[in-house]
């Protein structure tokens, strides 16, 4: 996926010392997972993207390392304990360890309660919520030696409830519970740990969003922009934003917070 703002080349961020900080990005072959790790990029981190197919990520990779960034592409199943062992493993070898590790990887199994499986159940609860703590899991140590770190984990709106999502509703909720209860734990080692929750963005999971209810894309956000304060839908490049702003040097007396960019007020 190609996005608009490519980033710059490489350079330490500021108050940091000694190598750029390196971050992983999960589910960065697309959408805001891609979107996050060219930001990061920009702010002069090394970049793992990380996602399901190697070869998925290698376009974002491509971008990050044309215009002098490190990055590397890293295929994972952040379901999968060993996988997820090997892949943090890997970027520390190639890249160093990491300090910044964003919880992106998500995907939807929509259905009303009644017809929903309950392998469309632990298919979302996997990857959101046992893929997020594996990740986390895996990558703190790294924290705790250096004494610094930044975790971000991407929620949703839909925490809040949306119909022909309970799976997804109670996972990216879930996400929320343990992002502050980590948030305690890690705390006193320099560790920060917070949520961004994006609104209507416009990826191909929300494309998938339209199609299962048989409207066309752009005929759905217009239907769904209404209900937005601001009368639009975001950009995947406003949630890289929000995720930059936690992942700064500068950012560490905020942790275990919750912040909704939904284009207006949330709960």
């Amino acid at each position: 996926m190609t996005h608009s703002h490519a980033p710059q080349p490489a350079k330490t961020p500021a108050n940091a010392t000694g190598p750029a900080r390196v971050a992983i990005v999960t589910g960065a072959a697309r959408g805001i997972g891609a979107a996050t790790a060219l930001r990061l990029a920009a702010d002069g981190l090394a970049v793992a993207v990380l996602d399901l197919e190697e070869g998925d990520c290698q376009p974002v990779v491509d971008q990050i390392t044309e215009v002098g960034g490190r990055a590397l592409a890293v295929g994972c199943d952040v379901a999968d304990e060993d996988a997820v062992s090997r892949a943090v493993q890997r970027v520390t070898d190639k890249l160093g360890p990491a300090t910044v590790l964003v919880n992106n990887a998500g995907i939807t199994r929509d259905n009303l309660l009644f017809r929903m499986s309950v392998t469309d159940w632990d298919a979302v609860m996997g990857v959101h919520l046992r893929g997020a703590f594996l990740m986390t899991r895996a990558a703190q140590g790294a924290m705790v030696t250096t004494g610094w770190g930044r975790i971000v984990n991407v929620s949703s709106i839909s925490a809040q409830g949306n119909r022909g999502q309970a799976n997804y509703a109670a996972a990216k909720a879930g996400l929320q519970g343990f992002t502050k209860t980590v948030a305690l734990e890690l705390a006193p080692f320099g560790i920060t740990v917070n949520v961004v929750g994006p609104g209507w963005i416009a990826t191909e999971m929300t494309r998938a969003t339209a199609q299962r209810t048989g409207v066309p894309f752009e005929e759905f956000q217009r239907q769904t922009a209404g209900a937005v304060p601001m009368r639009r839908w975001g950009t995947p490049e406003e949630i890289a934003a929000a995720v930059s702003f936690f992942a700064r040097e500068d950012s560490g007396f905020v942790t275990g917070q919750v912040l909704y960019v939904s284009g207006g007020p949330a709960d």
